[in-house]
């Protein structure tokens, strides 16, 4: 089916719609034929982010879509990827394969709607969630730290990792296009609004 048709699957006023248009903003800034650009995802809020956009694309499983990404940029590495994910399936689920991604520094595209709960399954507590705020896992409040996932990213040796907000899509579609640009693997984590589930 192709991108456009599909019916979106996600709450009004949620920050993944300003994120896919800056996705589209940047590809078109850069030039790059969609039979060239393959958008990589997992599950969650992001997950459908490859039935948005007219490109080739893969909703993988849970916790999986860096290895997936790191398959097809290997088999194919005239391929323009882009790995679309969220913070509890990218900091939680999965975190192990996105540090050793920053190692291998594989050229791909990461892009993390970091909405600081774990949206999709009703607001539980993720590896981003702040302290002390209220989430359906943490009824009375939150006792962890949150990760820094740039920090992370940079301690793993990743060469490119910014945090922009998803409200400024100026500044957004230019992170992407950098983050395309960029010759190794490149980190973007995105503060996204979610106004389901985020009420702090």
């Amino acid at each position: 089916m192709r991108a456009g048709l599909n019916k979106i699957q996600r709450c009004p006023w949620c920050g993944n719609f300003i994120i896919n248009a800056a996705i589209k903003n940047a590809l078109k800034e850069l030039g790059i034929p969609k039979h060239k650009v393959v958008i990589v995802s997992g599950v969650g809020c992001s997950g459908k982010t490859s039935q948005y956009i007219d490109s080739y694309g893969a909703e993988t499983l849970h916790g999986r879509a860096v290895p997936f990404a790191t398959g097809l940029k290997l088999a194919n590495p005239d391929l323009t990827v882009i790995i679309y994910g969220w913070d509890g399936d990218g900091y939680g689920i999965w975190l192990g394969h996105f540090l050793h991604a920053c190692r291998r520094n594989t050229n791909l595209t990461y892009i993390v709607a970091n909405n600081e709960n774990y949206g999709l399954t009703t607001g539980q507590a993720s590896p981003t969630t702040p302290l002390h705020v209220k989430t359906k896992s943490t009824p009375e409040w939150n006792t962890l730290l949150p990760f820094d996932p740039n920090a992370l990213a940079k301690a793993a040796w990743c060469q490119y990792s910014v945090h922009v907000i998803d409200k400024d899509i100026a500044l957004l579609t230019q992170a992407i296009v950098d983050g395309i640009k960029h010759e190794g693997f490149s980190h973007i984590d995105v503060d996204q609004g979610c106004p389901s589930w985020k009420k702090w």
